[in-house]
C-alpha cells in the first residue's frame, strides 16, 4: 500500500492556555485535492499554523513523505515541500508583483528552473504579467490572491495549503482562481484548501474534511459530504 504525502495523528494545539485542536487524524495522497470545512472557530487556521510549523504541536505526530515533521522549523518545513498561503495574502507591499513572486523561490538555487516557474505564473495568471512592476499593495483583492497563490507555487512544493481562498471576493474572481487551482492540479500538485463556502471548496476537491470544535467530526469524498443532511444543514444552508 503506498504512503500517504501527509499523515497526522492524534495532533493537538492551541495558544497559551487554550487548546483548540483535539486528537486530529486525516491523511493526504499524492496529488490529492482535500478541503479543510468547518465554522469560524473549529480550529481550521490553527491546524495550517500547525501543519507549517508556525504553531508547535502539543502531542500527537505530523508526517510528510514518511519522515516526522512535527515541531520542525517553518524553514524546514517548507524546504521539505509544505507552503502555506495565509488568511491576508501577507504579501511585502512595496515590492513590486515579481519581486514577491521570486521569493517564493528564495530557497532554491536553479535560477534557469526559476526563470522558467515564473513565466508559467505569468501564463497561469495573465493579470500578474500585466502588473508585475505594480506593487503588489496595490492590487485588487484577488489580484493579491493570484499572487500569493503564485508566490507559493514558486517554491515547487509538494503540497500547497491555501487557508480562505476567496474571502472578500466577488464571485467571477473566485472562479478564475478555481480554474488556475485546477491546472494546478493536473499538475499533480497536493492541496489543502480551507474555505468559509462549502459549495466552491466541494467543487475543486475530491475529499472533505468537517472539523467542529477543534475535533474532526466527519471525512469522506466531497461529493458524498455534499449529499448529507447534516453537513448541508450546517455548512451549506440547505434543509
Amino acid at each position: 500500500m503506498t504512503k500517504p504525502l501527509l499523515n497526522v495523528t492524534n495532533l493537538t494545539s492551541g495558544y497559551g492556555d487554550i487548546q483548540v485542536l483535539w486528537g486530529i487524524d486525516f491523511d493526504i495522497a499524492e496529488g490529492e485535492a482535500v478541503c479543510l470545512v468547518g465554522s469560524n472557530g473549529a480550529g481550521k487556521s490553527t491546524l495550517l499554523r500547525t501543519l507549517s510549523g508556525l504553531l508547535p504541536a502539543r502531542t500527537g505526530e505530523i508526517q510528510f513523505r514518511g519522515e516526522s515533521i512535527a515541531n520542525d522549523t517553518p524553514k524546514h518545513i517548507l524546504s521539505a515541500g509544505i507552503v502555506h498561503v495565509p488568511e491576508g495574502r501577507r504579501l511585502f507591499g512595496p515590492m513590486s508583483v515579481i519581486d514577491n513572486l521570486l521569493t517564493g523561490a528564495y530557497l532554491r538555487s536553479d535560477k534557469a528552473a526559476i526563470r522558467q516557474d515564473l513565466e508559467q505564473m505569468m501564463e497561469l495568471f495573465p493579470i500578474l504579467a500585466e502588473r508585475r512592476h505594480q506593487a503588489a499593495g496595490t492590487l485588487s483583492g484577488g489580484e493579491q490572491q493570484m499572487c500569493a497563490i503564485a508566490r507559493g507555487i514558486m517554491s515547487r512544493p509538494k503540497l500547497l495549503m491555501i487557508d480562505e481562498l476567496s474571502l472578500g471576493l466577488a464571485p467571477k474572481v473566485v472562479d478564475s482562481l478555481g480554474e488556475a487551482l485546477r491546472r494546478i492540479q493536473q499538475q499533480g500538485l497536493s492541496m489543502l484548501l480551507v474555505e468559509q463556502d462549502v459549495v466552491t471548496a466541494f467543487e475543486l476537491t475530491t475529499r472533505g474534511i468537517v472539523l467542529d470544535s477543534g475535533r474532526v467530526k466527519i471525512i469522506g469524498p466531497t461529493s458524498e459530504l455534499s449529499e448529507n443532511p447534516m453537513v448541508q444543514q450546517a455548512y451549506m444552508g440547505l434543509m
